[in-house]
Order: structure tokens, then sequence, then C-alpha cells
């Protein structure tokens, strides 16, 4: 099984090489000829990457693309930093950028683009192969305008999701309750809790210095939700303010719930001083004091040690609040941009548009693959293959909105003006107005 699909990944390589321009130069004594050695064009070059994967996830990416690396004989260097927001732009202005770099937010991608340092990927790979293996959301992701207008800037590699709803399975089984899969059944859902004499939520914002990233992923999860793609990409980049119809109704839509009498543990007044990670624990209790916490699935770090998915806590897909909008996924991922373009570049950046690029990561566990030619057979545990389900399962992904705003908003007034308003010292009116006038001109 393994011969055939090296072959078939052989053949792949070697067609989206020649798709790109690679041309076979003629055989020579010191070269061996095509037939003996497809790959002898590209043998013994190297190939530089940068990216924020340091100690564990350095080894799990390295191990994921050692078979490419034997079999076309390209020796690709990683370098991790974990400052590596800072340590990349020092790089690249300064005229010495690796051949591909990973970045875990696409704004700081994003200004690299307008500067017209990154390759234009409609130009350098077989976009017919890179176009099929994802659905449109991630192309439009990566798309960004550079000097010369609009590319394909990257390609994204893992990712993870956050629309995620999580439950104490034992205790909601025991109580008869079912996972919602519209929001009108989640809302039954809550009135049922309420009915019962518990409270359906647990929800907190407090993190230190960046206090309220929690409200906005919620505020981003129910732009997805009530709102276009179109509108959700204009509030992004500042094109649709913050006060407008549009934003607001997403805001009340958070706020319908947050604020209402017994639907939040501790009420709303808890919520601005309650820690991000402290807020699910109480799902865990005898009897549970809430039921509900919407989180990324880094959240279980913060579950009981003992606690087992499947058995003693399991989670559901934030469900859809208008059908004309789908099925949206709020995501955060790694998206891979070119910077030197050379045949072997191309054929690695074409490599790490399939599944078979972390294959070996995802059944290491860790790591969610949004490529369509990913198998579900691979997750080894129950958590990564069901988000990866959800993901396939989306008809539409964004990234976290706040991680692409301008910092001074993303990480500044949007989590500060947020956290005035759940805590009731401003009122919607004026936080509203306070982030739009913090918007860089």
């Amino acid at each position: 099984m393994k011969k055939i699909l090296f072959v078939l990944l052989s053949v792949l390589l070697i067609a989206s090489f020649a798709y790109a321009g690679g041309k076979q130069e003629e055989p020579t004594a010191m070269q061996p000829a095509a037939a003996d050695d497809p790959y002898a064009a590209v043998r013994g070059k190297v190939v530089t990457m940068a990216g924020p994967f340091t100690d564990n996830d350095a080894v799990k990416f390295e191990q994921s693309i050692k078979s490419f690396e034997e079999m076309t004989g390209i020796d690709i260097q990683y370098e991790g930093s974990k400052e590596f927001e800072a340590s990349i732009g020092i790089s690249i202005e300064g005229g010495n950028a690796p051949d591909i770099a990973d970045f875990p937010q696409p704004g700081l991608l994003k200004n690299f683009v307008a500067k017209g340092y990154v390759v234009d990927l409609n130009k350098s790979l077989d976009m017919n192969k890179v176009k099929s293996n994802y659905i449109q959301s991630w192309l439009d992701m990566a798309t960004m305008d550079s000097p010369s207008g609009p590319i394909m800037a990257g390609i994204w590699g893992r990712v993870n999701g956050k629309s995620l709803v999580w439950y104490n399975k034992k205790e909601f089984d025991a109580a008869g309750y079912k996972v919602p899969t519209t929001w009108k059944e989640m809302t039954a859902l809550q009135n049922q809790i309420m009915a019962d004499g518990d409270t359906p939520w647990c929800v907190g914002i407090e993190s230190g210095a960046a206090t309220g990233w929690a409200m906005t992923d919620w505020i981003e999860e129910m732009m997805l939700r009530t709102t276009s793609l179109e509108n959700y990409d204009k509030w992004v980049d500042g094109t649709l303010k913050f006060d407008s119809p549009e934003v607001r109704k997403a805001i009340q839509t958070v706020a319908d719930i947050w604020f209402k009498d017994g639907m939040v543990y501790g009420g709303r007044k808890s919520i601005a001083t309650t820690s991000f990670g402290d807020a699910p624990k109480v799902m865990f209790e005898m009897p549970p004091k809430a039921w509900l916490h919407k989180q990324g699935n880094f959240i279980t770090s913060f579950f009981p040690e003992n606690a087992k998915a499947g058995v003693d806590y399991d989670f559901f897909y934030f469900p859809p609040y208008d059908d004309a909008h789908g099925r949206p996924v709020l995501v955060a991922g790694d998206i891979y941009a070119m910077f030197n373009d050379r045949p072997e570049v191309r054929m690695v950046m074409q490599y790490l548009a399939t599944g078979a690029s972390i294959e070996t990561w995802v059944k290491a566990g860790g790591a969610i693959s949004p490529h369509k030619d990913s198998q579900l057979s691979w997750y080894t545990n129950e958590v990564d293959k069901k988000v990866a389900e959800i993901i396939q399962n989306a008809t539409a992904v964004r990234f976290d909105g706040s991680d692409l705003m301008p910092g001074a908003v993303g990480a500044g007034s949007f989590w500060k003006e947020m956290t005035a308003y759940v805590s009731g010292t401003k009122s919607l009116d004026e936080a509203l107005k306070a982030i739009d006038a913090s918007w860089p001109k």
C-alpha cells in the first residue's frame, strides 16, 4: 500500500512541477536520466522555512515532511521561533526572507503582500489542483491585495475550529437533553434547562491584559451567522463600521443570551471577572451548576485531569442562526507563503497543499487538516476527529476577526470596549463609537 501511495504522490508532484514551469534538463554523464530519477533536477536542493512551531510542534512538523524529503531529495530546513512575528519582519525587510514562511495570523502576511514581497501562487503552482483540495472560503482568505492587484498569497496547513459548544456528557445524557442542531433547538434547550431550575451557560472573559477576547469570539460567531461573508470581510477590514446595523445585530444576539436573567452562571456581573479557563469548571460539579460552554478545542486542557472525551464530556457544532448563511465555522490556522520562486520551492508548496503533508501530524494528534483529500480515519482521538468533521462539513470558514484587525482594534479597543459593555460601565453606543474612533486612519 505504501508503495502505491509513494508512486501516486510521485506522479502528482512531477505533474505539478511540469505545470509550474519546471523543465527537466537533458541527462548528462553526471546526472541520471529522468526515467531513472524523476527528482534529479531538485535532489540535493535546500528549501528554507521559518515559522512559529517550536518544541513538540516543531518535531511533529518535521516528521510530517520527512517522507517527502526522502522521496524528492529536497532538504527542508525549518527554523521555528517563539518570536516569529518579530523576527520574520526583520528577515524579509532585510532582504533575507526564507523560501517559505508559516504565518499563524494571515493579518501579518497581508502586510508583506501589500509591500510586494510575496510570490503569487497563481503563477507558480498548479492552481487547479490547489483549488480542488480546499473549499472556496480557504481560497478567499488566502487572496490578498498586492501592489499589482489581488494574488493567491498562501496555502493553508494546520487549522483548528472554534465553533464548538462543550457539555458534561454523563449528566447531559442522564437529564435526557438532546444535542441541538438548529438555533431554534438550542433556544428550546436553554429554556428547558432553566425550567428544570438550572443555568444553561457558563461564561468568563477575564484573561489578564487580554480580557475580553472570549467576548469577541462570540461576536465573530454571530457575525458569520446573522449576516453575509462579504459583510464579515468588510467588518474585519474596517469598511463596515462597528456602529452599523449588522454588527449591532450580532452583538445583540450575544447579549440576548448573556444578559438574560438565569441564562449565565453568576449572571452578567460575573462574566468580566471570571477567568475564561475557570468558567467551564462548574459543568463538572455534582450536580452541574451550568450545562454549556462555547470555546475552541484548546479548552479541554482546563477540564478535570481524569475527564475523558466522549465519556465525561462531549461537544457539538454551535448551531446556525439563519439557514440563509449556511453552516459557517470560525477557525484559526497556519498559512504558508512563498518568498523565493524556484522549482524546488514550488514543489514543496504544491506538497503542502495536500493532506499527505499533514497526515503524520494528524495521526500523532494536535493537528486538523483543511484539505479535502485528508481522511477522517487518520485521526487517533475523538476530539480532533470530530472537529475535523465539523470543519469538513462547513459551508464557509472565516478566520478569527480580531486577529485580522489592526492591533489597536483587534487586540485593543475591541477587547477593552466589549468588556466595558459586558460589565455595564459603558453603553453599547459608547463602546461602538469608541472602537470606530480607534481604527487607524
